[in-house]
């Protein structure tokens, strides 16, 4: 893919035959994945450099999107991980004083190829009626057999496994090595935020590739782990789900959030299924069963738990529902200290109401040590 500052013609076409026509934004080329749509009206730097959004083609919901340009700080990994970008306008200038560059000059430069001048909100609503779909978004090819041989080459994101490809490769430590608790983190695409809270917490992490194996990881003499988000479809790790039975027989606290929830509940027999067009947002209601009190949280994933395996095991209880739809949203095994959530409780960006959670799992480290 070349570059180009220029707003030339963009061509977005589904998997079904729908079609929409645009202006190129970011880099020249074609990009494909499966086409997703984002609630969030802000942080959308940290939204595209979440590993969670690999293969995937983004929608932006909200009106504009660039205005306060792009910062250094304001990621979740070392680059962009969408696929692609659909907006409906986006801006020029950006207002914030502290910002390093503007939107357009971080996509060509993180090689992304977007369109905007869409109708986003008509794309949304075929999206939620006709669910999940690859897509192809081109600025070199107009003509519909061209953009259908480029959209034929696309994977389809069922049966995908995604997060052996984009997990470090190298193991590496965060936090204070003089901190009183150690957790061994298995990267299956972690945000960078949720270290950080980890961390913040009095956490020393070390953060392992995603098929390192049990032995590896209990030579850092962790007093708990962490299993993390990721991209992909859950069903494919075979390879994460045997490892996460066996950190679980250690008997030591686990923690899981996004892929890392699925993770838990394949490793306890329960399957995962592919939604219709999935959660992806800063402003998704949960209820907490236990508290009883709902939280306002940041979603991003296309796969979940079978409710219904659920409901037949002994070993599993239901922490949290999703309000809008009733989705399993957390468990927590009965017995064993292990805990999981589908939401992002770093939220970055959203609001932070649910970041007790890291309070909760540090709590029951504690507890495990002190017995």
């Amino acid at each position: 893919m070349t570059s180009s500052h220029q707003h030339n013609p963009a061509w977005l076409l589904l998997q079904d035959g729908t079609r929409f026509s645009g202006k190129s934004f970011g880099a020249k080329g074609t990009a494909g994945g499966e086409i997703c749509f984002n609630t969030g009206m802000t942080g959308y730097q940290e939204v595209f450099t979440d590993p969670s959004y690999t293969g995937q083609v983004l929608i932006m919901n909200n009106a504009y999107v660039g205005n306060y340009g792009v910062k250094k700080e304001d990621v979740e990994s070392d680059s962009v991980k969408i696929a692609g970008l659909i907006c409906k306008n986006i801006s020029h200038r950006y207002s914030r004083m502290t910002a390093d560059d503007g939107l357009e000059n971080y996509l060509v430069e993180n090689n992304i190829v977007a369109i905007y001048d869409v109708d986003t909100r008509a794309l949304v609503q075929h999206i939620r009626n006709k669910g999940a779909m690859n897509c192809v978004i081109s600025t070199e090819f107009s003509t519909e057999a061209e953009l259908n041989q480029a959209l034929a080459n696309v994977p389809d994101m069922a049966g995908l496994e995604l997060s052996s490809h984009i997990s470090t490769k190298e193991a590496y430590n965060i936090g204070d090595p003089a901190a009183p608790i150690k957790v061994a983190v298995l990267d299956f695409g972690v945000k960078v935020n949720i270290l950080k809270c980890l961390a913040s917490r009095g956490v020393y992490l070390k953060v392992f590739p995603a098929k390192t194996g049990i032995e590896e990881l209990n030579q850092f003499s962790p007093d708990g782990y962490f299993i993390s988000n990721g991209p992909g479809d859950p069903a494919s790790m075979g390879y994460a789900v045997n490892t996460v039975k066996e950190l679980l027989n250690t008997g030591k606290p686990l923690f899981g959030i996004c892929l890392g929830h699925q993770l838990l509940a394949l490793a306890n027999g329960i399957p995962t299924f592919k939604m219709h067009h999935g959660h992806r947002g800063l402003n998704h209601p949960v209820k907490n069963l236990i508290t009883n009190r709902s939280e306002i949280t940041t979603q991003n994933h296309g796969f979940g738990v079978d409710p219904e395996a659920v409901k037949k095991s002994a070993n599993i209880t239901v922490t949290h529902v999703n309000l809008n739809d009733g989705s399993i949203e957390g468990i927590k095994l009965n017995d064993k200290p292990a805990f999981s959530v589908q939401y992002h409780p770093e939220a970055t960006p959203g609001p932070h109401d649910s970041r007790y959670l890291f309070d909760d799992f540090v709590n029951m480290i504690r507890t495990g040590m002190s017995n």
